[in-house]
């Protein structure tokens, strides 16, 4: 299956002042994936303002999405002040809300500075990417349950790895992993900040699945999204590598708490991930 292309995946069509639309690649899945939904959402904000960057955005998983058919994306313009804007944006499907993001934008601006080091890992080079660790565990499983490895437009390099040859593992509530886009993203920053948010729902719920020895291939495992809050504190190219360090402080009632930091590969801390998601164990017969 040849590489989607990212800008494609998540073009927009215009269909009136507020109102787009956009698609789902042409993919094997039974729901949409989170981190596009994010990404059209952070672009259908932008559509409706000028000359400002987003800054942070807050985003709710209600339904899960059907890929089969297009997202209507509703574009309210809460705000327009001086420094900042503030956007909603209401995405639908089949008449019925799937998906809602709030967003703020600002205007250039100096300030004051620090951030927290990046902990120490490993360089992206000598992992292997994603796709082709999910091809080796898939050769693995029984054949009822393998399914095509999906090509993904961004590359993921994972550092650590669960040892798939250890079933129900117990880990660390912690994990790392390198991403960048596979493409071009030319020079307009709206486009590096949604690539950035489609990979950050890439791997981030993931941490609190950890020490529980749970995976996505167990049989009666639900994982999902609920919410998603993203923090852009720095322009980047998203064209170079980026780490993201993940981890959980906390799992209750069903539900795992995670806290991601995407950093430069210089260093610099770029942005910053909030999460909340489903993680569910129910019997099977």
């Amino acid at each position: 299956m040849a590489t989607p292309h990212f800008r494609e995946t998540l073009a927009l069509e215009p269909l009136e002042v507020n109102l787009f639309r956009g698609r789902s690649p042409a993919e094997d899945r039974t729901r949409i994936f989170g981190g596009q939904v994010i990404a059209q959402a952070l672009l259908a904000a932008y559509e409706t303002v000028e000359a400002r960057v987003c800054h942070s955005l807050h985003c709710y998983f209600i339904r899960p999405g059907d890929p089969s058919i297009p997202i209507i994306f509703e574009v309210d313009r809460a705000r327009d002040g001086s420094s900042f804007t503030t956007r909603r944006v209401i995405a639908v499907q089949h008449g019925k809300q799937i998906f809602n993001l709030a967003a703020s934008f600002q205007v250039e601006e100096e300030g004051f500075e620090h951030q927290a080091p990046m902990p120490d890992a490993p360089g992206p080079e000598g992992f292997p990417d994603i796709t082709e660790v999910e091809a080796a565990i898939v050769a693995e499983l029984p054949e009822d349950q393998r399914r095509a490895v999906r090509q993904r437009p961004l590359e993921f390099r994972v550092v650590d790895r669960r040892d798939s040859g250890i079933p129900g593992e117990k880990l660390e509530p912690f994990q790392r992993i390198w991403f960048r886009a596979r493409e071009d993203l030319g020079p307009d920053i709206r486009w590096h900040q949604a690539a950035m948010a489609f990979a950050s729902d890439m791997g981030l719920l993931g941490a609190s699945t950890r020490p529980h020895g749970l995976t996505w291939h167990i049989p009666g495992f639900q994982g999902a999204s609920l919410d998603h809050a993203m923090w852009f504190h720095r322009p980047t190219d998203f064209q170079e590598w980026h780490l993201y360090v993940m981890e959980s402080p906390s799992a209750s009632g069903a539900r795992g708490f995670n806290l991601g930091s995407i950093y430069r590969h210089d260093g610099v801390l770029v942005a910053s991930c909030a999460q909340e998601g489903l993680i569910r164990l129910r019997e099977t017969t």
